[in-house]
């Protein structure tokens, strides 16, 4: 069951940018926007550039390779908005002076399977 994971502090993002942080198996990408922590997986879709290094401007992250645009609420591509192409976006919380992400449990790809009957 995924729970909400502290990641870092009030303060350690500055406005306008994003850090990387690894939660649950996976890298995320955490910004502060207009006072809101905001999570997205910080792989890009397209080659897998860091996203917490872009550029943000107006509630989006552009990728530092290539320039793809996306936005930091729900990880729609903001390039193309009729792609179905977008990267996660993950809950965040705030308790105290702690910021917290809640990044689901992926299924576990290396169990092995049943044996055939």
């Amino acid at each position: 069951m995924s729970e909400f994971i502290a990641v870092a502090k009030v303060g350690d993002i500055p406005e306008g940018e994003g850090r990387a942080f690894p939660v649950n198996g996976q890298m995320v990408g955490l910004f502060l926007v207009d006072g809101e922590y905001l999570a997205i997986n910080d792989f890009c879709p397209h080659m897998g550039a860091s996203l917490s290094a872009g550029y943000v401007e107006d509630g989006a992250v552009s990728c530092p390779w290539h320039a793809w645009r996306f936005c930091l609420k729900d990880g729609s591509w903001l390039d193309n908005p009729k792609s179905k192409l977008k990267t996660d976006s993950y809950e965040v919380q705030i308790q105290g002076d702690e910021i917290l992400v809640k990044v689901p449990d992926r299924p576990d790809l290396t169990a092995p399977e049943s044996p055939a009957e």
